[in-house]
This record gives structure tokens, C-alpha cells and sequence, in this order.
């Protein structure tokens, strides 16, 4: 969402936010993302370069005299957040002074080089104080998508015992948008303030988010990530995990609480989004005309549509009586009831866009009494919707294939007396895992399925097929790929794992096209970097490797001719066009390696226009597109779309595709 730029500047509470109307809904007229930062006087950037120079000495050092220590080389990314979110504001010119209101980012700077240099330091020493830490406390994490360092901040409760004990219950909380929140600030933020909520004995921990995206894409990944990260190192009680956000949080809580409904023991989602087109229509006066794709697309973040998980978790709502924000748990609750599922929603009387004192008692009083009982032992009932396979688990049910991605698929029913029973819609397999085989089998759609169980971990699991849309059986063999969990597109997807930009080093086909080509790769990275806070990598097409392959999606830029890697594989693609002015993007199984993706000469696919509202940054490409690069590239496409659509279930053309 987009706050007024005054609002910009200030810390990370809660802030009243208002639409900014009709200026930033002018494709052709847009503000840069993050905003171009303040100037920095010659004596103090000299002395930042200094001391970012000395850190990384340290690193250096520090990374040599824990060689052959695995444990104490994973916490290198503790202390290279420090030198990342200095360097970084430096040389891309995002570090903000202001006097009204008061915020140094210079000063910020400086403080941030010293406790890098005292954590390097004790990590040298084999001493690392921050782990052993209670309070605040900053940590960092290497991602698997781009290989960045990235941080998180954590609330550690002063009873936390580390030498063993018990386990903790967790709070995730997503923070707010700020379109200068970068790794500066947030760090300074998270060393500083323990947040809107804390929960006695609970461990809070805040994720990044990767800058501002509403926790999108590998901003989603992101959460997921800083959970592992925190599960290496703290104790966690699994049952006792708590989704919390407002604002673009209560956004990113919304879509947390719909897409895994089953992972958190509750979910008290603030103000933000919860969908696209009514709240960019009631907040920011945008008239929205998504093309038949585009549409299809707010399907995967469009939290509306899958309300009715919302059976599975426990959830408290909450709006301030007079925020525009307001709208997001209204419609919730609407589409909820629609489903057959209710909910409180709290409301701040004669607020804004903020918690009265009074509200956040109510919420904290109805969430701790959930979470106090945790997620459920035996979950006896479920109901579940989704869209696409890149959400798809609700506790022991989990979807492995659908009928058609985008379309509406529904799984119900119940475990109990030793029988599954199920009422399934659009779904073509499905996996059911139990701690023992149900005695009295399992029932679909009114019919017995035979099943074949085998012994997972300390469960079983079974899984069914609907081979001929009406009789549900043990799973034949498939001589294709088929979308499934992981590979079921749309492009964006391919960016929320581990991938690699490969530069083409041949003569590509026409000028024209490889002009675009080299522009658009640019534009990638660059926007990766400002967008999703990492590096993108970057091969050429000469020395991609076996285990690139293995490891990464694939992402060719250029033709057949220019690139070797697509030349080696275009006769094994479904569709392919590359013109005197067209260039086709898309995303498929590597034929090289069908576990990964490739994409063809696209990065994510939003863009400038997208950046200034968190509802926008959606999808929007499908899983092929044909652009005309003799229309220059622009804040919303990235050039003349004149064909675009979706593979089917077996990643083949579909004639007549949304019409």
C-alpha cells in the first residue's frame, strides 16, 4: 500500500495511511521505488567508505579463522547483514537524512559498522554473544533463491533458557509498508524496538520481507526461510506458531493464514489487503482493467478466493472503525460467510489506522487462549480450497494435481471411527498421511478407493487418482510431466527457488530482438536487486555447468542462436516464437532437467507501475507470453503482449485459452 511521502519517513509503528488518488495511478508518470536517497556530505561518506572497508577486513579475517568450524561459520551471515545494509545504501544511493521528521540514516550507518566489527570479532573468537542473546536481536540468514544475506530480527524472552528446557511459542509478525524501509533502517529498527506485540514466554520474530512486496514471491519464501533459520537455533513449539501483521502485514497475514492454513495454531491479520480489484478500486480511486490472465492471476494472492480455509485456523480480525483498510477484514468476513465460515473481527472504536489499547487486549486475550491448546492432535475435519499447487497442503490432505490451475478445486471431509471420507471438486490426485492406515478405508466422493499405503516417517500415507473424472484409485504410471507441486508455473514462480540468469554470448537472430533482449536482462537484475534485496546471478551461456543444471531454475535469455542452452533444448519446448520484432517468454520443465524450471527471457513480472501499491504486485504473465519489442518496454509490460496463456496439466498448448 502506499502511505503519503511525509509518513514515508517515519519508523516502522503503525501510521495513519491514506490513498495518494490519482497520481500514482498514471502509468506513464512513475516514482521511483525506493525513492532516490538523501546527499551525503564528503567527510562522511569518506568515513563510511572507511569503516565499511575495515568490516570487511573483519569478514575476511574472521571468515579465514573459522574455516574447517561449520558451526561457526553459519553465523557469518550475523554479521555480513551489517556490512551488506552499509554497503548497499552507499552505492545505490539509499540512505536517508531528514529533520522533519528526525531520521539519520548516516548516523544509523555508523552504528550499524561498529556492531558489525564487534560481532566479527567475537565470531573470530569463537564467542559469538548475540546467539545466547535474550531481548533484541538482530540475526541473518543465506537464501537459497539468490544466495543473499538477509535479515530478521527476533524478541528472545528473558526466560529463555539455553541450556535446554522447554519450547517456545512463536509469533511472526510482518511489518508495514515504508518505501525506505531497507536493511539500514529495518536493523536499526529491530535493535531498537520490540514491536506491537509480546507475548509472554513467546519468541517474536520479524521478518524482512525482502523490502516492501506485501511478503510476495521470494518475499513469501522469505518467512519460510527465517523459520528454518530460527528452528537451527532456537526451541520452537511447533503447535504454538502465531501469523501476526498489520497493515501491508495484516496483507501478508491474510495470505500466510489462507494458503497454510495448518501451519499456524492462529492468525490476527491487522488492517492491510485481501484482494486486488475492490480494494485498489476503494483505496487508491484506481479503475482496474486486467487483461483475461492478469485476472486469472489474482487467483494465487487474491485471499477472498480461498476464504474458506479459514475453517482450519483459528483467526481474529482486526480495523480500525475509521481506516480505509477496514474494507480487507469486511470483505474476508463476507467471503467467509459465504463459505460457511465466521470469524471475530475486532474493531478500534473512532480509530484509524492504528490499535487502540482496549482492542489489542480482546485480541491478545482470544488468540492466547487458542494458542494455549495448540494445533489440534487428530484433526478430524478439513475443508480446503486452491488454484494452483503452490498451495496445496492442509494438514494430513495434500493436493498433487489439479484438473485445470486457476479453476476452482475443493477437498472436504472428515477422519474419524477409522475412516476417511471426502468430497473432492476439481482435483486429479490427492495424498492422504495418517499416523496408522484408517481400518474402515477411505471413501471419495461417495465410493470406496482402493489404496496403497506406505510407511512415511512414523506415518503412512495413500495416494488416489481421479483418472477418468468420476472413479477415485491408486495412481497409474504418467509417461509426461505433469504440472505439479513446485512445477505448475506461472513465470513468477520460478523465482521463488533457487535460479540462474544465463547471458547469451552468440549473435542473436535480429538487432531488434537482441537489443531488447540485453535491455530487459539489465532491467531484471537491476529491479531484482531493488525489489527483492539480493544480487540476481548471473552465468554466460559458455559456462553453465552440470550442476547449475541440477541446482537452479534456468533462466535463458536471448534465441536458439544466441543462447547454447536454449539452442540445446527449443525442439524439446511446446511453443516457441522469435520474429523480426518478437520474443517469446515463458516457463516449462528444463528438458535438461525436468525437477527445475527454465524461463525464457523473462525476470518477475510486475513492474514499475505495480511497485507504487502492494495489491498491484501480482503475476502479470502467465505461463507463456509473445512480446513486440517494436513497442518499447514500459512501467506495466515489457513491450506489445500480442499472445499469452497457459499450458495445461501436461504443460501442453490450450487452444482457445481464456476466451
Amino acid at each position: 500500500m502506499r502511505l503519503p511521502r511525509l509518513v514515508l519517513l517515519l519508523t516502522l509503528l503503525p501510521a495513519p495511511a491514506f490513498a495518494d488518488g490519482p497520481g500514482d495511478n498514471l502509468p506513464d508518470n512513475v516514482r521511483p521505488i525506493p525513492p532516490k536517497g538523501s546527499p551525503v556530505p564528503e567527510a562522511d561518506a569518506k568515513e563510511l567508505r572507511a569503516g565499511l572497508a575495515e568490516l570487511q577486513k573483519e569478514i575476511a579475517d574472521t571468515t579465514a579463522a573459522v574455516k574447517g568450524q561449520p558451526e561457526l561459520l553459519t553465523l557469518l551471515p550475523d554479521v555480513q547483514i551489517y556490512e551488506k545494509a552499509v554497503r548497499w545504501a552507499l552505492d545505490y544511493d539509499e540512505m536517508y537524512v531528514t529533520t522533519q521528521p528526525k531520521r539519520d540514516d548516516v548516523a544509523t550507518a555508523k552504528a550499524l559498522l561498529k556492531k558489525g566489527i564487534e560481532r566479527a570479532k567475537e565470531l573470530r573468537d569463537g564467542k559469538p554473544g548475540w546467539t545466547t542473546a535474550t531481548g533484541l536481536v538482530v540475526r541473518g540468514y543465506k537464501s537459497k533463491i539468490d544466495g543473499s544475506v538477509q535479515p530478521y530480527g527476533l524478541v528472545i524472552p528473558p526466560e529463555y533458557d539455553f541450556k535446554g528446557g522447554k519450547k517456545h511459542r512463536l509469533d511472526f509478525w510482518w511489518h508495514g509498508r515504508y518505501e525506505n524501509n531497507l536493511e539500514l533502517s529495518f536493523i536499526a529498527e529491530r535493535q531498537r524496538s520490540k514491536g506491537e506485540f509480546t507475548p509472554p514466554g513467546a519468541i517474536v520474530v520479524h521478518p524482512f520481507g525482502r523490502f516492501s512486496n506485501a511478503n510476495k514471491f521470494a518475499g513469501e519464501i522469505d518467512s519460510f526461510e527465517v523459520l528454518d533459520h530460527v528452528k537451527k537455533h532456537y526451541r520452537i513449539d511447533t503447535d504454538r506458531i502465531v501469523a501476526r501483521g498489520f497493515s501491508m502485514g495484516g496483507a501478508a497475514c491474510w495470505q500466510y493464514a489462507v494458503h497454510y492454513p495448518t501451519l499456524w495454531a492462529a492468525a490476527a491479520p491487522g488492517a492491510g489487503f485481501a484482494e486486488t480489484k475492490e480494494f485498489l478500486g476503494n483505496f487508491q480511486n484506481e479503475k482496474v482493467k486486467p487483461e483475461w490472465w492478469e485476472q486469472k492471476l489474482w487467483r494465487m494472492y487474491d485471499a477472498t478466493e480461498y476464504a474458506q480455509n479459514l475453517f482450519n485456523l483459528p483467526t481474529v480480525a482486526y480495523s480500525g472503525e475509521n481506516d480505509k483498510q477496514k474494507q480487507a477484514a469486511d470483505i474476508m468476513v463476507k467471503y467467509a460467510k459465504a463459505a460457511g465460515v465466521e470469524f471475530p473481527h475486532v474493531i478500534g472504536a473512532k480509530e484509524g489506522h492504528k490499535y487502540t489499547a482496549d482492542a489489542k487486549k480482546e485480541i491478545n486475550e482470544k488468540i492466547d487462549a487458542v494458542v494455549a491448546n495448540g494445533l489440534p492432535k487428530d484433526r478430524s475435519e478439513i475443508k480446503f480450497t486452491t488454484y494452483t499447487l503452490r498451495y496445496n497442503r492442509c494438514d494430513w490432505l495434500t493436493v498433487l494435481r489439479l484438473d485445470k490451475h486457476w479453476s476452482e478445486a475443493t477437498v472436504s471431509g472428515t477422519y474419524k471411527d477409522g475412516k476417511v471420507e471426502l468430497k473432492a471438486t476439481g482435483i486429479a490426485v490427492l495424498r492422504i498421511t495418517l499416523p496408522t492406515e484408517p481400518k474402515n478405508g477411505v471413501v471419495i466422493n461417495g465410493e470406496r478407493a482402493d489404496a496403497l499405503w506406505r510407511k512415511a516417517g512414523e506415518s503412512v500415507t495413500a495416494s488416489f487418482e481421479n483418472s477418468d473424472g468420476k472413479k477415485w484409485g491408486i495412481p497409474g504410471s504418467t509417461l509426461y510431466v505433469p504440472k505439479k507441486p513446485g512445477l505448475q508455473g506461472p513465470i513468477d514462480d520460478a523465482f521463488m527457488d533457487s535460479f540462474l540468469m544465463v547471458r547469451p554470448t552468440g549473435k542473436p537472430m535480429t538487432k531488434p530482438t537482441g537489443e531488447w533482449v540485453q535491455k530487459e536482462m539489465k532491467h531484471a537484475t537491476d529491479h531484482w536487486r531493488k525489489q527483492f534485496r539480493g544480487d540476481a546471478p548471473v552465468k554466460d551461456d559458455t559456462d553453465v555447468t552440470a550442476d547449475d543444471i541440477k541446482n537452479n531454475n534456468l533462466i535463458l535469455w536471448g534465441d536458439p542462436k544466441s543462447n547454447a542452452i536454449l539452442a540445446k533444448i527449443a525442439d524439446k519446448l511446446p511453443f516457441k516464437e522469435f520474429g523480426d520484432s518478437t520474443v517469446t517468454l515463458l516457463v516449462y520443465p528444463n528438458p535438461l532437467n525436468p525437477a527445475k524450471y527454465v524461463v525464457l527471457n523473462s525476470g518477475f513480472t510486475f513492474r514499475e507501475y505495480d511497485y507504487l501499491n502492494n495489491a498491484r504486485q501480482v503475476p502479470k504473465l502467465p505461463d507463456y507470453a509473445v512480446i513486440d519489442v517494436s513497442t518499447p518496454p514500459h512501467s506495466r509490460f515489457p513491450g506489445k503482449v500480442v499472445r499469452a496463456g497457459f499450458f495445461d496439466e501436461k504443460w501442453r498448448l490450450q487452444e482457445n485459452d481464456g476466451k
